[in-house]
């Protein structure tokens, strides 16, 4: 299997703090991973790093992007690369209209492609097109304009920050249609969650707690954490000598 992403002995300390203990991870290619673990194990603090946002940039180690080193570069050139970054709470913008948000990062700019977009997440272009991405607009409806940003841009790699957040079945369905579809053309997911559902969509999962991978395994090998508990380990949310309940 090849490597789209590979990160070797990656620890970041926030606040004094540290985070993220020593971290090797090889993402496949073409392959729907999953992160999985309690609150607090640094899962979201880990895509955070990889994309390079501000304030998780002073880590050691290194990460590697189809085999570049791309611990110096910035997010916007992360992105150019081809890696994205789905937020668990989508980001608003006032004034800037749905569909120019779109052609910021679509490569056509094409008024019917952004119209197409639209309506693989379910959102009919002569009622959204011409809305602001801003409070008006429900959190559903934020990750489904989330979702069409990431079609438009077609990313090699793409990180999904508790992706049912906040949001209704129909528009999971949606969500979990346009994993399968990036899948069917060799793109690469990495989902961080805290949903069976979700973790379901994935090929491979790795188990996260107290900054440390604890486990990687076939997805289906996870589905026991999710519905008992996790193994002992000493994170600071241990409710009892047995081990942390991940929900």
């Amino acid at each position: 299997m090849k490597n789209i992403l590979e990160i070797k002995d990656l620890s970041l300390s926030l606040n004094g703090k540290k985070i993220l203990n020593h971290i090797n991870m090889e993402i496949w290619e073409g392959y729907v991973h999953a992160i999985v673990g309690p609150n607090g194990a640094g899962k979201s603090t880990l895509a955070s790093t990889i994309m390079g946002l501000e304030g998780y940039r002073h880590y050691t180690g290194s990460i590697y992007f189809k085999g570049e080193d791309i611990s110096k570069l910035s997010i916007d050139e992360r992105a150019r690369l081809g890696i994205t970054f789905g937020w668990q709470e989508p980001a608003r913008y006032e004034g800037l209209l749905i569909r120019d948000f779109l052609k910021a990062a679509a490569g056509n700019k094409n008024n019917d492609f952004i119209s197409e977009q639209l309506e693989r997440v379910g959102l009919d272009p002569e009622e959204y097109a011409d809305r602001a991405v801003d409070k008006t607009l429900s959190g559903g409806e934020r990750k489904k304009v989330e979702l069409a940003s990431i079609l438009v841009m077609d990313p090699a790699l793409v990180l999904l920050d508790e992706p049912d957040s906040g949001i209704d079945v129909g528009t999971l369905d949606k969500m979990f249609e346009v994993i399968k579809e990036q899948k069917k053309k060799k793109r690469t997911i990495v989902l961080i969650t805290h949903s069976l559902a979700v973790l379901k969509q994935a090929d491979h999962a790795f188990l996260f707690c107290n900054g440390e991978i604890l486990e990687k395994a076939v997805a289906k090998k996870m589905i026991p954490y999710f519905k008992d508990k996790c193994i002992p380990c000493k994170h600071k949310n241990i409710p009892d000598k047995e081990g942390v309940r991940l929900e």
